[in-house]
């Protein structure tokens, strides 16, 4: 029996998949679970005009993911910190902070979970960050932490 599965089912596809199942497994388990419909034409209509939407949606996110990226080459944030002696902060400057700083500074909005900091920045100075946008895009942040006064 042909189906297309409404979720991800573990065994037999994803989420979209047209699959050929045996035919008690799709009365007895698929179907009453939701988990599945049955393929009929306009069953199949319908999940290729989804998938032709999906590509597009990942298309344009992509293409914004870029775009974002090619602008963060430019981008030097400027962050203020307070610190004691010999060049150290007083705690940390976070992915938050820097995600707020890129956003006052120069308009764009990176959250702060797409800004990977290796180490915790805990001095003075300049410092590469990298983001991560998504689609195996990534650009780099450059942050300069100066001294509050």
């Amino acid at each position: 029996m042909k189906v297309i599965l409404t979720q991800d089912v573990r065994g037999q596809g994803k989420k979209g998949q047209a699959v050929d199942v045996a035919e008690g497994y799709a009365r007895n388990f698929l179907l009453p679970r939701k988990l599945a419909v049955l393929a009929t034409a306009d069953a199949m209509n319908t999940m290729k005009l989804q998938a032709k939407a999906k590509a597009k949606a990942d298309a344009e996110a992509k293409a914004a993911a870029e775009e974002i990226a090619a602008k963060l080459k430019n981008c030097v944030v400027k962050i203020s910190a307070k610190g004691g002696a010999g060049g150290k902060l007083f705690g940390a400057v976070t992915g938050k902070e820097i995600s707020d700083g890129l956003k006052e500074q120069f308009g764009m909005d990176v959250p702060a979970k797409k800004l990977v900091v290796e180490e915790p920045i805990k001095a003075f100075g300049t410092y590469e960050v990298k983001a991560k946008l998504g689609f195996e895009i990534s650009g780099t942040v450059y942050v300069v932490v100066a001294e509050e006064k």
